[in-house]
């Protein structure tokens, strides 16, 4: 099967904003709501400020390394450290950390029924032309990694 080139990837921040907003637009069009509580509330705002911290944390271990963040970049090396150790996307499940909480902050269901199409199209469309980079790059050092280290959790 052919792998999308660079230019058809979309930007994964714009695919989770997609995605807020065809849950925004559903909630609008059709109330699923989830019970309007402050526990629900402030789980959003942590379920957001966790994504954020786990996101600037990735971004810095990039850093560190001296390695693109940008998804259209050539990696430069393979990153184990950090929250890499844990999850070979950390920035994506960040984002999806943050799309959690904005689904809360919403109050509705629909964000939660997106949320497997929403992992999906992360996989089909970015994570697995990134994992096909990798392969490449760093070959055995990578499948090794792989073995070791789950996609998200």
């Amino acid at each position: 099967m052919t792998q999308p080139s660079a230019s058809v990837i979309p930007p994964p921040p714009l695919v989770y904003l997609v995605f807020v907003g065809c849950a925004w637009g559903l909630a609008k069009w059709v109330a699923l709501d989830l019970p309007s509580l402050e526990l629900v509330r402030y789980a959003g705002w942590v379920s957001i400020a966790v994504g954020a911290g786990l996101m600037l944390w990735s971004a810095l271990e990039m850093y560190r390394h001296r390695t693109t963040i940008n998804p259209y970049g050539k990696p430069t090396s393979l990153l184990q450290t950090g929250p890499f150790r844990f999850s070979r996307n950390p920035i994506y499940l960040a984002d999806t950390l943050v799309y959690c909480g904005i689904g809360l902050l919403l109050e509705s269901i629909w964000p939660w029924l997106l949320l497997p199409l929403l992992i999906f199209c992360m996989q089909r469309t970015v994570i697995v032309h990134e994992e096909h980079l990798l392969t490449r790059l760093f070959g055995d050092d990578y499948r090794t990694y792989r073995r070791r280290v789950r996609r998200w959790l």
